[in-house]
């Protein structure tokens, strides 16, 4: 397996102060995922949980929707220079009568760990159909218990202590009962590696369920969410234009700023619970 952290000498200035030292980083290696052999897309990423990875990306993109789509996942293994093996290349078999994926699928460039999939040819090639509808979920949101994730989250994230560079994605019950977490350099890495988990323990569709990120609330994380059946997504930062619209139209709840008991709910208003009144 690739390493999550590598270290690098580094000089540190500490006012008139210097010194050097080595530094703990988050890893950032290229993954390749394959469908029954064929290449699909290149990601950028934190090596660790890949096939979650793997299988949280064919769900966001509506390839597969549950573990029996999945008939294996495999390593491809190459050679490094120095003679050691490679796990930077992910196969995934689909199951009997799966179709594969669309040729539009199909990625000509890399993916970023920063922005996620870049380039799509136009919205609607974004806006898959879901196999479910987050619309109708019955999950009712407490504000106090929003107020928790981002301690909760943070708490969870192992590999941010030792680098302050990764990202987390965690999954919720209504009650802030940690379902799961994954971290990586990029935020789409981190959820996608979330909904892979869970897809592969078969518990799509995730309802009922929050996810929180640590960054900010792109149009593509919420795609992810709602591919998943996630009826909320709750983050740190802030929310783009269009993920607030895909949001509204597929009726998930979008919170953010989320930071102590301060927050914005955008849409799914309804979800929230009154709190008592003070008499």
């Amino acid at each position: 397996m690739g390493r999550v952290t590598v270290r690098r000498p580094v000089l540190r200035i500490r006012g008139d102060k210097r010194s050097q030292r080595p530094d703990t980083l988050a890893a950032e290696e290229p993954m390749e995922i394959r469908v029954g052999g064929k290449p699909l897309t290149i990601t950028m990423r934190t090596p660790g949980h890949d096939f979650d990875l793997a299988a949280g990306f064919l769900v966001s993109e509506g390839v597969v929707r549950s573990e029996s789509d999945i008939a294996g996942i495999r390593y491809c293994l190459g050679t490094a220079e120095d003679g050691s093996n490679t796990y930077n290349v992910v196969d995934v078999l689909l199951a009997s009568g799966v179709a594969a994926p669309d040729a539009s699928l199909e990625r000509n460039f890399y993916t970023t760990s920063s922005c996620g999939l870049c380039g799509k040819a136009s919205l609607d090639a974004v806006r898959t159909t879901s196999t479910w509808q987050v619309g109708d979920d019955p999950l009712r949101l407490d504000a106090d218990v929003l107020a928790e994730l981002p301690d909760k989250l943070r708490e969870a994230q192992k590999v941010f202590d030792s680098t302050g560079g990764l990202h987390a994605a965690g999954l919720f019950t209504a009650g802030g009962e940690l379902l799961g977490v994954r971290e990586d350099v990029g935020r789409h890495n981190a959820v996608d590696k979330v909904i892979g988990d869970a897809v592969r323990s078969n518990r799509l569709p995730l309802r009922e369920t929050i996810l929180m990120v640590s960054g900010r609330a792109s149009f593509e994380l919420v795609q992810k969410a709602i591919m998943a059946g996630i009826p909320a997504l709750a983050a740190v930062s802030a929310p783009s234009s269009l993920a607030v619209e895909l949001a509204a139209d597929a009726g998930l709840t979008l919170t953010g700023f989320l930071r102590g008991d301060s927050m914005n709910i955008y849409t799914g208003t309804h979800r929230l619970q009154q709190s008592p009144q003070p008499a």
